[in-house]
């Protein structure tokens, strides 16, 4: 039986236009290169996302939703406009200090997990706050809860070819959520499961970024994720569109 997308009904969504902004996005311009032409996938866009809602961003392929998502998160940088999360203005930071920022306060979800085969399932979760430094003891406590909140703390010795994709999916949730960034990015998190898996990913992923009031911003084919989200935005040409 297929599972149907229901929303966590727990938690109550915040007015979110009567507080300040997490990201903050003026004139945001992108284009790329394909052979001897110039292709404009972004151009002109103004958004703003605040503190603890999800925005669900759809749009056809190559229409510019990934690409959004990595100039968000300062993986790209734009060819004009400007970028601000938290009062940073991640565009006029360098390289270096755009991935420290990544680091420390963004969470990214990919839809191939792109889990370290050759790490078990607690290292894959602790990995990235001990590339930044901290120890692993200190680390272990909260993957070990991230873990068992979305179901694997019996499976934390397991390597990822061990693991079903929902299970792996799940071990990225946990990895992203591991250092408590402000802001979560999720590229097609379900694209690569079932329907039935990707909706139990799906709502877990919702109810452990509710719970910590985190902002949420998801690149998403599915339709059925519109009614979940508090907004739904559509990428049509270069500029975004509601619904």
């Amino acid at each position: 039986m297929t599972q149907v997308l229901t929303a966590p009904t727990a938690v109550t969504k915040p007015p979110f236009t009567t507080i300040s902004p997490i990201v903050q996005i003026a004139g945001l311009h992108k284009a790329f290169r394909e052979g001897s032409q110039t292709r404009d996938v972004l151009h002109g866009l103004d958004i703003a996302f605040y503190q603890g809602e999800f925005v669900a961003l759809f749009g056809q392929s190559g229409s510019g939703k990934s690409t959004l998502l990595n100039l968000i998160s300062g993986i790209e940088q734009p060819d004009g406009g400007k970028i601000h999360i938290n009062g940073v203005e991640m565009t006029a930071l360098r390289e270096r200090e755009r991935t420290l920022f990544r680091r420390d306060h963004i969470g990214f979800i990919f839809q191939f997990f792109n889990l370290i085969p050759t790490l078990t399932v607690l290292e894959n979760v602790t990995l990235p706050q001990e590339l930044a430094g901290k120890k692993e003891t200190a680390v272990r406590p909260r993957a070990l809860e991230l873990l068992t909140r979305v179901g694997l703390a019996e499976r934390r010795d397991a390597f990822p070819d061990k693991l079903s994709g929902g299970e792996q999916q799940r071990v990225a949730i946990a990895r992203a959520l591991a250092h408590d960034p402000m802001l979560l990015l999720a590229d097609e998190p379900t694209g690569n499961l079932d329907e039935e898996t990707g909706a139990l990913v799906l709502n877990l992923l919702l109810e452990l970024t509710r719970d910590a009031g985190k902002t949420l911003i998801m690149a998403t084919h599915n339709p059925a994720i519109a009614h979940m989200a508090d907004r739904a935005l559509r990428v049509v040409d270069g500029r975004l569109q509601q619904g």
